[in-house]
């Protein structure tokens, strides 16, 4: 009965809104009739390309070029409407879902809304603020990644920002799977905003694609006066507005501040009260947060359930980032006494969190905490990491991936989590004396990643240091760390013979003839994943020693060398078969041809040939 009021009462908002008064229909009639025409202001449509890349959650390429960058995203187009694999491009760091598959992945977070895909994004500033009427992205190379556009209420470029900044999305949805690799220019419908905005997100999800999406540009279109149709349109109900949507959640912790006194009477709950304890506890578990803190506000048996410590074990907080503040973290604050996992990556940046109120929280809940998810956190300061390692002394998972604006003196604090088993330093400006000083300490290490880590000098020594230190090491990320040599990876595979996972991509200062790549492979029995991207010098004396070595190998990405050819390839093919993935792009000797014949013999396994047109 109540849907069909709601119905009702639905159509006849619409309806007044698309008549207006009877006085302004006769108006309109009588103006028709006498031939009169009314003169509406006319607004100018501008079409801006992103003037600047503002941040961004990884790209491909290294951080000091402009290869396969997201700073690419910058401008006009440079390879559109052509399609391929093109330098000129932005480019994120993963695809697939080969990387959730390897023993270095973390578990993902209970109670993660379905409604949220989003894996990485980037945030462009425009020239001039408009009300947005068209988002084109143009996508030169396996599109479909796109799951999620916003805007915000802030103008970058603003000596005086607001207060209250503000985040829309203009639009969503899943991930979709692209049949074709080709370009193509993306523009979803997008909503309206009641702001004008020079500052667009666009979220993406790459784990139904192929291969690496790219991206050339971004267009805004908009209006720099609100549309005139907009000032005159009436406030309408929107049927989804009448469900318990769980992007309702303005503020995670609202409903804390109407709590009761949290004791649990025993009287008038109807069939509750006969239920055990621990059985509504379970349901209560399958709720998102969001749909937890309403039913905390329905009654004091309830409230009881969502407030339990219990039920906050685990906290993902990535999917609320644009609404999380210090108020928030401060009303989830008593529920979290027992927090073992809690996921902050990507929240509270340009002032929604403080050091006051992140070290409050800490305080407060991090004494149980093992695991600590702080991607993409630009308010994290020196002293927060001071707090993180003075309340967490059993903290054993740690990433700070892109936290590139972390003074290189922070990460001196890192080395008091003597328990640390995972740490992700992706894209941070660690030196080299920090790192030292972590691995001299945290000897528990079993997953360390130190891709894109441009401040450390002489990756020989931190090479050195982990095979003293470090034996137990399960995977170890080096993308695009320019001074290792055969010398420090000799070492290595010495030392941490039970590595599994060892990214040496774009590390170009490692030559095949040195034979440091065969002794990698006689060393490390136990590998899974190889990436020797884009070393030219691997040849078919390496593919083969890894086919006589490593026959649990799983992954392996050879992009780019010249020097392999299609006999080592199905050696390696007949040798390894667990092979899932294998990489020979740009390899001069593996053609299409070659690519298409092994596909057939070996079915299972992905095999990676990318073009360009």
């Amino acid at each position: 009965m109540l849907t069909l009021l709601s119905m009702f009462y639905y159509i006849c908002l619409r309806r007044r809104s698309r008549s207006g008064t009877r006085g302004e229909a006769l108006s309109s009639r009588r103006a028709v009739e006498s031939g009169q025409r009314a003169t509406l202001p006319i607004s100018v449509e501008v079409e801006q390309y992103a003037k600047e890349v503002l941040d961004f959650s990884s790209h491909y390429g290294s951080e000091n070029s402009m290869s396969y960058t997201m700073w690419n995203l910058a401008g006009m187009p440079n390879v559109y409407p052509s399609s391929g694999d093109f330098t000129q491009t932005a480019v994120f760091r993963a695809y697939g879902t080969w990387w959730e598959q390897c023993a270095s992945a973390p578990l993902p977070f209970r109670r993660t809304p379905k409604a949220f895909h989003s894996q990485d994004y980037i945030e462009l500033a425009f020239e001039e603020p408009v009300y947005p009427t068209a988002v084109e992205v143009l996508e030169t190379y396996h599109p479909g990644a796109i799951v999620q556009i916003m805007a915000c209420s802030l103008n970058p470029f603003s000596q005086n920002p607001p207060t209250d900044i503000r985040w829309e999305v203009l639009w969503a949805e899943e991930p979709t799977k692209v049949l074709t690799p080709q370009a193509r220019q993306f523009s979803p419908s997008i909503k309206q905003l009641s702001f004008p905005t020079n500052l667009i997100r666009v979220e993406v999800n790459s784990s139904l694609l192929k291969y690496y999406t790219e991206l050339d540009a971004v267009v805004l279109r908009g209006q720099k006066d609100r549309p005139i149709l907009s000032l005159y349109k009436m406030p309408r109900i929107d049927i989804c507005d009448l469900s318990d949507s769980d992007e309702d959640l303005s503020d995670p912790g609202a409903s804390f501040r109407q709590a009761g006194d949290g004791k649990h009477i025993n009287l008038g709950n109807g069939y509750f009260d006969k239920l055990p304890y621990e059985l509504i506890q379970l349901i209560v578990s399958h709720l998102t947060l969001p749909d937890l803190c309403r039913l905390t506000q329905t009654c004091k048996l309830l409230h009881q359930h969502c407030c339990d410590p219990l039920q906050y074990i685990q906290l993902s907080l990535q999917p609320y980032w644009a609404r999380l503040s210090d108020t928030s973290l401060g009303h989830l604050q008593g529920r979290c006494t027992l927090l073992q996992r809690l996921n902050l990556s990507w929240t509270g940046n340009r002032g929604a969190l403080t050091l006051t109120g992140f070290s409050s929280f800490m305080n407060a809940c991090g004494g149980s905490l093992v695991c600590l998810e702080l991607s993409c956190c630009h308010f994290l300061s020196e002293p927060c990491l001071e707090v993180i390692s003075q309340t967490c002394p059993g903290l054993q998972e740690l990433n700070l991936s892109s936290c590139d604006r972390l003074h290189p003196q922070a990460f001196t604090h890192i080395s008091k989590l003597t328990q640390l088993r995972r740490l992700v330093l992706y894209r941070t400006k660690i030196e080299q004396t920090a790192m030292l000083s972590i691995l001299t300490f945290c000897i528990e290490l079993r997953h360390l990643n130190l891709g894109s880590c441009v401040m450390i000098e002489d990756y020989d020594v931190v090479a050195s240091m982990l095979a003293v230190r470090c034996r137990s090491l399960r995977s170890l990320d080096l993308w695009r760390c320019r001074n290792l040599t055969e010398r420090g990876l000799a070492e290595l595979a010495a030392g941490c013979r039970l590595l599994e996972e060892l990214d040496l991509g774009w590390c170009s200062t490692l030559q095949s003839s040195s034979g440091c790549f065969q002794h990698l492979a006689r060393n490390l029995p136990c590998l899974r994943k190889l990436f020797l991207t884009a070393n030219r010098t691997v040849c078919d004396s390496d593919i083969e020693e890894l086919a006589a070595n490593c026959p649990a190998l799983q992954h392996l990405d050879i992009l780019g060398t010249r020097m392999v050819s299609s006999s080592s390839l199905r050696k390696l093919l007949q040798a390894c078969p667990k092979l899932l993935l294998l990489d020979v792009s740009f390899c001069s000797q593996v053609d299409a041809r070659i690519v298409q014949e092994l596909c057939g013999l070996f079915p299972n396994v992905a095999i990676k040939k990318s073009f360009t047109q």
